[in-house]
């Protein structure tokens, strides 16, 4: 008898089932692993960013098994399995509930609020843009293509750090502690947008590889089936759902960009003029803050306002710190 299933059907099926799907007579021991290794993740990383240890940081998505619910939900799909996809779904978002309870928690360990304005971790983490979609659907595609091709299956670990799950979920517990309700549903929109990126380049590589339920497979009792069309018509929502937020923050993030180079280029020159010197520049919400320092008498700011608003700004959005300061030279104290 001819066996017209495609070769990845024949002989990759079971091992992507084994490799992503807490199933079978090992399933308590899979899934003890799992959260075994999230809850050491999420304060590794929770941590690190504290702590702003890149090491750290990157030792957390190394270790962290986030991938495997995600990647079982896309195989769970390829397949119309029902079961097993409420199962993942269930596994997935239980799982980054766990991730930001744990971030929550460190942070009322920590004495201060820990946002991006002071930590360079949460700052890279609270407002993904277009760039982030491109780099977690390339990064989709490798990860979907290691679960298919045993013989790639070492380029794991570094899709683990390529696609971040774990950390932004930790940032977005963190910054809800302190109180940055905008940062931690930007950090949650960066781990949405990974796992939209991951379930849609997932069932394209499927297809590609023709990657389809096996015709044994539907006459097991035990298996729920499911269309897979409407499953796949849902992960495309998800991922434009996805892209619009990112596109808004994108424009927002290019226009601040924009702002802030133009005010820094006035204050530069206004406080260069004035023999100040323009030490900081940061932006907060529609806020630019500026701190300058030098002698005094201070320098007269409606200069500064009227320069910026020469450049097509409003100047009120701008809030300028004046620090003076005084330089004195030391003597060699007198002998008594």
């Amino acid at each position: 008898m001819t066996n017209d299933l495609p070769p990845t059907n024949r002989n990759g099926i079971e091992h992507m089932r084994n490799a992503v799907l807490f199933e079978g007579t090992d399933r308590g021991q899979r899934l003890s692993r799992f959260w075994i290794l999230l809850i050491l993740a999420s304060t590794i990383a929770a941590a690190g960013i504290v702590a702003e240890s890149t090491a750290a940081v990157i030792g957390a998505m190394i270790v962290a098994p986030m991938m495997l619910p995600i990647q079982g939900t896309m195989l769970s799909t390829v397949l119309g399995d029902r079961v097993n996809l409420v199962r993942s779904i269930a596994l997935m978002a239980t799982g980054a509930a766990v991730a930001i309870g744990i971030g929550f928690i460190v942070g009322l360990l920590v004495a201060n609020d820990v946002v991006a304005a002071t930590n360079n971790q949460v700052a890279g983490r609270v407002h993904p843009g277009l760039i982030d979609l491109l780099a977690a659907l390339a990064t989709g595609v490798v990860g979907s293509f290691a679960l298919i091709r045993r013989d790639i299956s070492d380029t794991l670990p570094g899709v683990a750090i390529a696609i971040s799950l774990v950390p932004p979920l930790v940032v977005s517990g963190l910054t809800l502690e302190s109180g940055a309700f905008e940062e931690s549903l930007g950090a949650l929109l960066l781990f949405v947008t990974n796992v939209a990126s991951i379930l849609a380049t997932g069932v394209v590589v499927m297809a590609l590889f023709k990657v389809q339920r096996s015709p044994a497979l539907n006459s097991a009792p035990a298996m729920s089936i499911m269309h897979k069309h409407k499953a796949g018509i849902a992960i495309t929502t998800m991922l434009v759902l996805v892209a619009i937020p990112l596109t808004i923050s994108s424009i927002n993030t290019g226009a601040a960009t924009v702002r802030e180079n133009t005010i820094r280029a006035a204050a530069e020159q206004w406080a260069d003029e004035a023999g100040w010197d323009l030490v900081t520049v940061n932006t907060g919400l529609n806020r630019v803050f500026l701190r300058v320092t030098g002698p005094l008498p201070a320098p007269d700011t409606d200069e500064l306002a009227a320069q910026i608003a020469e450049s097509g700004i409003d100047p009120s959005v701008v809030e300028v710190e004046l620090v003076p300061s005084r330089f004195v030279n030391l003597e060699t104290p007198s002998s008594p």
